[in-house]
């Protein structure tokens, strides 16, 4: 039998090719970095974490959290690698991202069924098993062969955070705090700004130069990631009322809540840098240094990371895939990930699960498998497959797409029952295709 060929080596293809091997499939895993980057990658590493450092809320009750923890259950080598490398951040599961790659890229290399080949692939194979899971950031001679197959791709604008080290930092104006003190409750450092220092951050943002947006492209974003100049432009307290809202950090010095807090979140378990939360941007690099640079306590701040902006690509998966993932009108070619409009680091390695256990059982010839409805797993699989849109966008999996009642008082005992149907799931041989 064949490899199962996998194109990608970010979140998706890793979980992809993680689970085939599970299954009992020989995979091949390409990865074209080191040999060719794209551009918002910063190194060779396999599932590099691009933009921010967190994978959301941990809680059960959160979607996210619901769709880590069934993963977990299905032995995902992503949320497994996240815990064994998470730093401090509050109600959230944030990385050192380093740690992380190494961590996933030593465990696929040991694992005898997954061969990792740093090649580039530049067509879409029909000819064999395929799993693509790109990225949202594939080589041009990779996406035109991509429109030969699925016509127009789509697109939106992405950005990533700045990065400071930590030992430039003056923590005098600042207080260390997690919202509503989670986690261990001092895992964020916040930056308190009073009404004229806000002011002034937004009076920045909205002046100071921008990378502009080539003219034959328009300038559509993930509204779950706009650049902090985006959301200043829409109002002003909107920054107020989102990544620098101060409810729930009460500065312990004064006993007050500030007009508005800017928090520093860890970038790896040491502590030796921090992102600022929230600050995605495509402000020019000297724009970010003034800007960021008159906030209090980041006068002297060396800049690991600027923020940079890049255009995403996805596909048009309602009209395209099926319920497995599988482009419909093939044999066996399968999508995963942020190419299929599924935002978030999370999103990405869930289709990557579910597109590498689909695509095994395929080949293995056993009966496929259904993922419940009522599940987060179902709930990816439904943004995906909604075709009464008729402007598909990508999306964070919410409480939104699952089936019946989803208020707040019964999501804890809807998120037991998911588990609940993903364990039995995975009880009835869906690793073992020899009980067929």
């Amino acid at each position: 039998m064949q490899p199962l060929t996998v194109i990608g080596g970010g979140l998706a293809g890793c979980e992809a090719a993680w689970q085939a091997a599970k299954c009992g499939v020989e995979v091949d895993l390409f990865e074209m970095r080191p040999l060719r980057s794209g551009p918002a990658h910063k190194s060779a590493a396999l599932a590099e974490l691009v933009c921010s450092n967190s994978l959301r809320g941990a809680a059960l009750e959160n979607a996210v959290g619901l769709l880590k923890e069934e993963l977990a259950r299905l032995g995902s080598l992503i949320v497994s690698s996240a815990r064994e490398t998470a730093v401090p951040a509050g109600g959230a599961l944030a990385v050192d991202r380093e740690r992380f790659s190494a961590l996933i890229e030593a465990r696929i290399s040991s694992e005898p069924r997954i061969r990792l080949r740093r090649e580039e692939v530049t067509a879409i194979p029909l000819d064999r098993p395929a799993i693509v899971a790109c990225g949202p950031l594939p080589s041009e001679e990779f996406l035109a062969s991509l429109d030969a197959i699925v016509g127009k791709r789509l697109h939106y604008y992405d950005a990533a955070s700045p990065i400071v080290a930590a030992d430039s930092l003056d923590e005098s104006p600042m207080y260390r705090k997690s919202r509503y003190d989670k986690g261990s409750g001092d895992d964020y450092l916040n930056i308190p700004l009073d009404r004229d220092e806000y002011a002034r951050l937004i009076a920045d943002l909205r002046a100071l130069p921008r990378h502009p947006v080539k003219e034959f492209e328009e300038a559509r974003y993930f509204e779950g990631c706009l650049p902090i100049e985006e959301m200043a432009d829409r109002g002003d307290d909107v920054l107020r009322f989102g990544p620098l809202k101060p409810v729930g950090l009460r500065d312990p010095r004064t006993g007050k809540t500030p007009h508005a807090v800017v928090q520093l979140r860890k970038e790896n378990r040491a502590g030796s840098a921090y992102n600022l939360v929230g600050f995605q941007t495509r402000l020019t690099w000297p724009a970010q240094r003034e800007a960021f640079g008159r906030l209090p306590g980041l006068q002297n701040a060396e800049w690991l990371r600027l923020g940079v902006m890049h255009r995403n690509t996805f596909i048009d998966s309602p009209r395209l895939l099926d319920a497995q993932l599988k482009l419909r009108g093939t044999e066996a070619l399968y999508f995963a990930g942020q190419i299929t409009g599924a935002e978030g680091y999370v999103e990405a390695a869930a289709c990557g699960a579910m597109t590498g256990i689909h695509a095994a059982r395929a080949m293995l010839g056993v009966p496929p498998v259904e993922f419940p409805t009522a599940s987060a797993f179902g709930a990816v699989v439904a943004h995906l497959q909604n075709r009464d849109t008729h402007d598909f966008q990508p999306s964070n999996v919410t409480w939104s797409t699952f089936p019946g009642v989803t208020k707040k008082p019964y999501r804890r005992e809807l998120a037991e029952r998911a588990l609940a149907a993903i364990e039995s799931l995975a009880a009835e041989t869906l690793f073992s295709p020899a009980g067929y």
